[in-house]
């Protein structure tokens, strides 16, 4: 009897990248892809994905993950929880924050953050480091840390606790440029933020209903038109973060017209709520930074998909809606005292499969390039993203027929489901990471700690 020659063949699917799509079955040897084609030999392990779809697993490059705040509230998710609410949405890599605040050493920050993930990771991840302090011994920090394949820095332009000063932006945009590194920015102009905020307070509006008008879309367009502009100014690497106005689109059109090295996003929440979504009743669950805007701005953030926005991320900022999280000042605090975010770690890819492919609001090669090669390509996760010989045997497989309504709770620990009720067409059955089925039809097997560490290749 012939030995196998693979230690999995996942057979008879239909094989989806961000390329294409064809009829053949897909080999995986030593948690990579070792062929693809059709009638290939034998597996150890044979898997049927007859009228299935086999993709690859989801790169989320956008996640808050037992991480403290700007705000200074601990996330509701632990890397167990998270990372197990990912599997089960179909993403198998994970980009999370190491935060600094004012007063630590990045190095530091990433030797607490890398236990933390190592322990609790299911995951494959890595970390953008959060840049608050650029004092003391900390820009060489940031060079050392970048040698050592953490190639992402996230900056924030608001918020007291991380927020820099237009000459520490500058400094933090050299060291990346010289070593190599990318540099994401929340870009939001933060004296116009508190100008609002406090002209809606003192008109005795402090409904979480207004938080939309506390974050004027004013604010983000000009935030994100001087980081377009401080990014040709130094030639470094900019990602923009969660863009949720056509103005801020049409920004990033023009500074790539001009040539400068920009990158954006957007995120789930954008592209499925709007900002009446902060009617109802149960608004706090919904309160986000930037807030969800106008429809208007809504069909402009899908018209420009894979084009100015190059990926949809989760943005997973997790709280409960008790007094460890959303209401920690109170059930009735003003707004600007509830915790700011919504889980989305397993939704992205149901909602996004959903629109994209059952319903063909942009096709399957389009969702798995926003979803999977384009966080990887982006970030330099050289092993993620696709269906290609060498890569890691991260896949996903899907029953594109299948409905489901989304339930009350996610596999998280944050207790809500932003999208509760929801019916979607399309579920991720079987997962897998590094060739081994983590998840199967909703069932785990995997534990924590079996995520592993990613270095992030430089990408000019």
């Amino acid at each position: 009897m012939t030995a196998p020659v693979y230690d999995t063949v996942i057979r008879n699917g239909v094989l989806g990248d961000s390329h294409g799509h064809a009829d053949g079955d897909i080999a995986i040897v030593n948690g990579r892809i070792a062929a693809t084609g059709h009638d290939l030999p034998k597996g150890n392990t044979e898997i049927d994905a007859q009228g299935r779809l086999v993709l690859p697993g989801g790169v989320d490059t956008h996640c808050h993950i037992e991480q403290l705040s700007g705000a200074g509230v601990m996330n509701a998710d632990t890397f167990e929880t998270a990372t197990r609410s990912a599997l089960h949405g179909g993403t198998t890599t994970t980009v999370s924050f190491a935060a600094q605040h004012p007063g630590m050493r990045i190095r530091d920050v990433l030797v607490d953050y890398s236990i933390l993930a190592a322990a609790g990771a299911m995951t494959d991840y890595a970390f953008h480091m959060i840049v608050a302090d650029t004092a003391g011994d900390n820009v060489d920090d940031l060079k050392t840390a970048i040698a050592d394949g953490h190639r992402s820095i996230k900056i924030f332009t608001t918020y007291d606790k991380v927020r820099l000063q237009d000459n520490e932006i500058l400094t933090t945009l050299r060291t990346a440029r010289d070593a190599g590194a990318l540099v994401c920015v929340h870009a939001e102009n933060d004296a116009m933020i508190r100008d609002a905020t406090a002209t809606l307070l003192a008109e005795g509006k402090n409904a979480p209903r207004y938080h939309a008008q506390s974050h004027p879309r004013l604010a983000e367009i000009e935030a994100i038109e001087r980081m377009c502009r401080f990014s040709e100014f130094t030639g470094a690497r900019v990602m923009i973060f969660h863009i949720s106005t056509k103005e801020g689109v049409e920004i990033v059109r023009n500074a790539k017209a001009r040539g400068a090295n920009i990158h954006a996003e957007t995120c789930t929440h954008y592209l499925f709520q709007t900002e009446e979504i902060l009617d109802r009743p149960d608004s706090a669950k919904f309160l986000c930074s930037p807030p969800q805007r106008l429809k208007e701005d809504q069909d402009a953030l899908w018209a420009a998909l894979g084009q100015e926005l190059e990926l949809v991320t989760s943005d997973h900022a997790p709280y409960r809606m008790d007094e460890s999280g959303k209401f920690r000042h109170g059930s009735d605090a003003p707004f600007p005292k509830i915790a700011n975010g919504q889980p989305g770690l397993e939704l992205r890819l149901p909602l996004l499969f959903d629109a994209m492919v059952s319903s063909g609001r942009g096709g399957l090669a389009k969702f798995v390039e926003l979803t999977s090669a384009a966080p990887a390509r982006i970030f330099g996760l050289k092993t993620k993203g696709s269906l290609g010989i060498g890569k890691d045997a991260d896949l996903v497989i899907w029953n594109p027929e299948r409905t489901h309504k989304l339930p009350d709770a996610l596999h998280d620990n944050v207790g809500y489901n932003p999208f509760a009720g929801a019916v979607l067409t399309g579920f991720p059955e079987t997962v897998l990471r590094r060739g081994e089925i983590v998840v199967d039809n909703g069932e785990l097997l995997t534990w924590p700690g079996t995520g592993r560490h990613l270095d992030m290749a430089a990408v000019r």
